[in-house]
């Protein structure tokens, strides 16, 4: 053999190592959360179980040319401008798609990454916004890089007061929410659904709660007992949440508790029989809900993540088994196809028939309203967090009775 042979054989087989490792590299997924203080452990539960639909996403092929998808995390303090910080880190570390659970957060990477993609188009990311509820995420600040996988909060209060309506011995409402974007919503969204679907409730308190600030809710409890109010509307979560109904349960409160986010990590564990009965929550699935095959996969998972909850937060799941439909669709993994290849999509879901609304990007999915029971038994087998208490399925909504109207007007990159 020559060495003019030799040398291109030696190319050749360099040229198939260099496309073998491209072919390699994982695709970068951005978790960006409050993963240190006070509110850390839903951040940290949810990450677990990203992990586990990414695991489960890879088992099945994962990305276009067997690629796999890698979640990296990254810790934001639940900081809009550390929020910034690390997203800029995420992006010089390769992430073409970023991860945000919250309002807060959503916000802050929408409006960065709109102006981060406008100045380098041959670098863009996507937003996945598996839990940020702020209706105006797909309203009026919708962006062709923001997809939102749950649904907003007027949707989601919508269904609650439909719920409260239904009861008449319902009167007085209370409403107490986090002092922030997706709070104000929720507060906006009870008063006025309230009004329409039930002009007799009255509204007898209204009150904004700095975001894991308080120490004591027994001052907010005082004046919900004052109040008279036979249900509570509120928007807390994690600890604010928990020392609320804690609070309102050694006061003797016998108020209705209808939670938008009861079912985050901690929460059932951290109320226990302070909430049994009395805690309503809106969510996506919930263990005692799931088939045989998916309730012991779940409770694989949760021996495999050392995780202390079921495993049964549907949107890390969800976000993840959607993406990689869209990327499989569009045959690459650059985020701009991925993107159109996401407007429309529909996607058989282990709840029921779900689609990602072409016009603003918003989730259409199925819903569920739950109650806080003692486990042990059908419908409550399992229990959350070892508390000895479940959540149990008082209502069932398909995606078709979940869609709100449309209020966005996006504009979209050439194709």
């Amino acid at each position: 053999m020559s060495l003019s042979t030799l040398h291109a054989a030696a190319y050749l087989v360099f040229g198939f190592s260099l496309l073998n490792a491209t072919a390699a590299e994982p695709v970068k997924v951005a978790y960006i959360g409050g993963l240190s203080g006070p509110m850390a452990l839903p951040a940290l539960e949810t990450l677990k179980a990203f992990q586990a639909a990414t695991e489960l996403v890879n088992s099945r092929g994962g990305a276009p040319g067997g690629r796999q998808f890698e979640i990296v995390p990254y810790d934001n303090k639940l900081n809009a401008q550390e929020t910034l910080v690390v997203l800029r880190k995420a992006i010089d570390d390769g992430a073409q798609y970023v991860l945000a659970g919250t309002s807060l957060t959503a916000a802050a990477i929408g409006d960065a990454l709109l102006k981060h993609n406008a100045r380098n188009p041959d670098q863009v990311a996507l937003l996945l916004d598996y839990n940020g509820q702020d209706p105006a995420l797909t309203e009026s600040k919708c962006s062709f890089w923001h997809f939102r996988m749950t649904a907003h909060s007027d949707t989601l209060v919508g269904i609650l007061v439909d719920r409260i309506a239904s009861q008449p011995d319902i009167r007085k409402v209370y409403l107490i929410n986090p002092d922030y974007s997706a709070g104000q919503a929720v507060a906006r969204a009870s008063r006025e659904f309230l009004k329409a679907r039930r002009p007799d409730i009255e509204i007898v308190g209204d009150d904004m709660v700095p975001l894991g600030k308080v120490k004591d809710f027994a001052p907010y409890v005082a004046k919900i007992h004052a109040s008279g109010a036979d249900a509570v509307i509120t928007n807390n979560w994690g600890n604010d949440l928990i020392l609320l109904i804690k609070g309102s349960a050694e006061a003797g409160l016998k108020a209705q508790f209808y939670t938008v986010n009861g079912t985050v990590a901690g929460t059932a564990a951290g109320v226990g029989p302070a909430g049994a009965g009395r805690m309503k929550s809106i969510g996506g699935w919930h263990i005692n809900a799931a088939d045989a095959t998916w309730r012991k996969r779940l409770i694989g998972y949760k021996t495999r993540f050392a995780s202390t909850t079921n495993m049964d937060l549907i949107l890390p799941y969800r976000t993840m088994d959607v993406l990689a439909a869209a990327m499989n669709s569009a045959g690459t993994a650059d985020p701009t196809k991925v993107a159109f290849a996401l407007e429309g999509l529909k996607y058989t879901g282990f709840t029921g028939p779900t689609w990602m609304r072409a016009e603003d990007h918003q989730i259409m999915a199925p819903l569920y309203i739950l109650s806080l029971a003692k486990a042990g038994q059908p419908p409550v087998e399992f229990d959350e967090e070892s508390s000895g208490y479940g959540w149990k399925t008082e209502a069932f909504f398909e995606a078709k009775d979940t869609v709100p109207p449309i209020k966005c007007q996006m504009e979209r990159p050439q194709k």
